[in-house]
């Protein structure tokens, strides 16, 4: 049933109902809404799906682990705010044999990104930026911006021209400002990010300098290209707010959610928690022990890292990111606590990239963006799935991180999934995310329920 027809039903039915239960039909509504906060489970059959097909799912990622993709791996699914899976595969370290944990900590990466939008938009709604503003307005140093021109057979830039016009607050939301990033080094410009190491600055403030001396990849909202903007965000954030940005995180979404393993560093304390991190070799494709993260050697996590990268610096469990989902899902609220309002969460879940924008790759060789797939603020939207060649509902929001984790959020069939691994460079195989929805939505034969 569409998002109308629901709506369409629900007055249908309360033009039949009695004056006393007409009355008594919000306080009903408000239990409902309280109760969509995790804390339930369902059978698979109570929320639509198929048990015997739902095993096609615990099945591929159970094969997996045993194949030796990646040592061990955790899965969240949850529809109607009840979790109707919670699994865990294999072990947290091959070297240590422990068994993986449900309250595991993973490296996010890139999942920090719609967490960083979240903290955008809360100012956002305090008035404190608009969409189509400058960044400049906000970020002085960028006001002096070039744009490459055209750069020599090494990947020198042989020139380049004055922006036509800033970058807006729009365009830093959704990857189409003309930033670089660094995380692969055949763009000219990613090669500088790379050359400057924007992302090992030494402050925050740091990374904002060095990002201001490379050139951008193109005009502004000309194109797309994943990027740092979501760092620059981060110092948005601080900068509006008036506290670090990390403080701002924990006190106005990670407390409120108690999304109490969620953050930057996971302390001494918490160290023992967190899952080894693998790689895949580039000449055998096997996983190895990682000792480098995109040129760089990957951060000690026991203790605060110089700068808080929202791009891609936090740490989570499968249960805390589930929180945030479900928060997601239930409009801006959860267990009574309101983050952002219901449009709010809407406006990030509208695709934002021109019709001309859209590209064919996200430059991960991951999404494919074209008239169904696209970009809102901080996250993917599928505006029209089954044009795509998948099964989703329309307008899930969606991202991943480096080490293989992912997430998708669902409104149309009030469900979302978490998933959390810890290699880079790939699974070994087809996309994790991928298979995962492909295998879960296959066992969805009453979405009605």
């Amino acid at each position: 049933m569409t998002h109308r027809a629901s709506f369409l039903a629900a007055i249908a039915a309360v033009s039949l109902v009695t004056a006393p239960a007409a009355q008594a039909a919000p306080a009903a509504h408000a239990a409902a809404a309280s109760a969509r906060d995790l804390s339930q489970t369902a059978t698979p059959e109570a929320v639509g799906f198929d048990s015997a097909r739902l095993k096609r799912l615990d099945d591929y990622m159970a094969g997996v682990v045993a194949s030796g993709r990646v040592a061990g791996m955790t899965t969240l699914l949850a529809r109607h705010g009840k979790v109707v899976e919670f699994k865990t595969y294999g072990k947290t370290s091959l070297a240590t044999g422990q068994a993986m944990p449900k309250d595991e900590i993973f490296r996010i990466y890139s999942m920090s990104k719609p967490l960083t939008g979240v903290a955008m938009m809360i100012l956002f709604e305090e008035g404190k930026w608009r969409l189509d503003d400058p960044v400049t307005r906000y970020v002085p140093e960028f006001k002096n911006l070039k744009v490459m021109v055209s750069a020599d057979k090494d990947g020198k830039i042989t020139a380049v021209e004055d922006m036509k016009r800033p970058p807006t607050m729009r365009e830093i939301m959704s990857h189409t400002a003309g930033f670089g990033y660094g995380l692969g080094d055949k763009h000219p410009v990613d090669k500088l990010y790379r050359e400057k190491k924007v992302l090992s600055a030494t402050s925050m403030h740091d990374m904002i300098e060095r990002t201001a001396g490379i050139p951008l990849m193109y005009q502004p909202g000309t194109d797309w290209s994943y990027s740092s903007a979501v760092d620059i965000q981060g110092y948005i954030v601080e900068k509006l707010s008036g506290e670090p940005f990390g403080k701002f995180l924990h006190d106005r979404v990670f407390a409120p959610l108690k999304m109490n393993d969620t953050g930057f560093y996971t302390g001494a304390a918490k160290a023992n928690r967190l899952a080894a991190l693998y790689a895949t070799d580039q000449k055998t494709h096997q996983m190895v022990v990682a000792d480098d993260l995109f040129g760089n050697t990957p951060p000690d996590y026991t203790r605060p890292p110089v700068w808080e990268s929202g791009g891609g610096g936090m740490v989570s469990t499968t249960s805390d990111y589930a929180r945030f989902c479900q928060m997601m899902l239930n409009g801006g609220i959860l267990d009574g606590v309101r983050i952002l309002s219901p449009a709010s969460i809407e406006l990030m879940d509208t695709n934002v990239i021109p019709h001309n924008v859209l590209v064919n790759s996200n430059g991960t060789s991951v999404v494919r963006f074209n008239e169904a797939v696209g970009f809102g603020l901080d996250f993917q939207v599928d505006k029209d799935p089954r044009a795509a060649g998948s099964l989703e509902g329309k307008n899930t929001m969606s991202w991943g991180g480096a080490a293989g984790t992912w997430f998708w959020i669902d409104p149309t069939n009030d469900m979302f999934m978490v998933g959390m691994i810890q290699r880079l460079g790939g699974s070994g195989g087809d996309d994790l995310g991928t298979m995962a929805r492909t295998l879960t939505y296959q066992a969805l034969l009453h979405p009605e329920k």
